[in-house]
């Protein structure tokens, strides 16, 4: 499937802003699975951009600095991504989680997506004990590996409701736990606290998913969002497996990875500074369209 993305960032600032530095992380990766055919940033007023290196995770960081006067920003963002992706099927030749929380504690791999990286707790992720004890019961050690990811995706997507007022970006895993509601970071944070909490290694993938309108209706243009879900790593050959706990589903085709870290603090879209006074108002739109329906 190929897919056309426009992601529009607007700033809108409650008195004029002299001076804005920010990290982009807007240009999807490239990963198994999808390939990047082309990608264009704009932003307005201009800016002076320059490509940056990422300080943890897996993304394309681009530095933007404003140094005039702007009472609003925007940053539009527009790429064209091949994906190919197949939905994983359970096989007993499989490792087990055991066979995986060894291999991992024993990688020698040192880079962004070595699986050692995303076995300890990380800033807005850290160990919690409810969490781990509520999800044990799907990670039993002798459990083959990618049965027990679906197992526990599946599982939050039926005893947690979507509730985009119950949450907010900062919220606390333990939080959306206890009140059994959230967004889609708040289901792949949990899920990943009770990976973590069994010794594996899962990392935080942000990107987006295509959606489906209802039978007989268009769909909305822009009505889209960002999207958040796990990465379970399931051993040397499988490699790493999306698991998405928000729809209790594999990451395939309908899904498209913008960038990968312990986190969101490590991967969010658009981060930084700004020199000014006043209120700030942010408004995001997102359209994923698939051109080879």
């Amino acid at each position: 499937m190929r897919y056309d993305i426009r992601h529009v960032t607007r700033f809108d600032y409650g008195a004029q802003v002299k001076f804005a530095r920010c990290n982009l992380r807007l240009r999807p990766i490239d990963w198994p699975g999808q390939r990047v055919e082309d990608y264009a940033l704009t932003v307005e007023p201009t800016g002076r951009t320059a490509p940056a290196l990422a300080e943890a995770g897996l993304a394309h960081v681009t530095r933007l600095v404003v140094d005039r006067a702007v009472q609003t920003l925007t940053i539009e963002s527009r790429a064209r991504v091949l994906v190919d992706r197949l939905v994983p099927v359970p096989d007993a030749s499989d490792p087990t989680l055991a066979d995986i929380a060894r291999m991992a504690r024993g990688s020698g791999d040192l880079s962004p997506a070595g699986p050692a990286n995303y076995i300890f707790p990380s800033g807005l992720i850290p160990l919690d004990r409810d969490i781990a004890a509520w999800c044990a019961p799907d990670l039993p050690p002798d459990r083959n590996a990618l049965e027990a990811g679906i197992a526990l995706a599946r599982r939050i997507q039926d005893e947690f409701a979507f509730d985009a007022t119950a949450t907010l970006v900062d919220t606390p895993p333990h939080e959306a736990f206890r009140h059994r509601r959230g967004v889609c970071q708040d289901f792949a944070q949990i899920m990943i606290t009770g990976l973590r909490a069994a010794g594996l290694p899962a990392a935080y993938a942000s990107g987006y998913i295509r959606t489906l309108p209802p039978p007989g209706q268009p769909r909305l243009v822009g009505a889209d969002a960002t999207h958040a879900w796990v990465l379970l790593w399931c051993g040397p050959v499988r490699g790493w497996v999306g698991l998405d706990p928000t729809n209790g589903i594999w990451m395939a085709s309908d899904h498209i990875v913008m960038a990968i870290g312990r986190d969101y603090a490590e991967i969010a879209p658009v981060d930084g500074v700004v020199l000014g006074s006043g209120a700030q108002k942010m408004d995001v739109s997102v359209d994923v369209a698939p051109l080879d329906e």
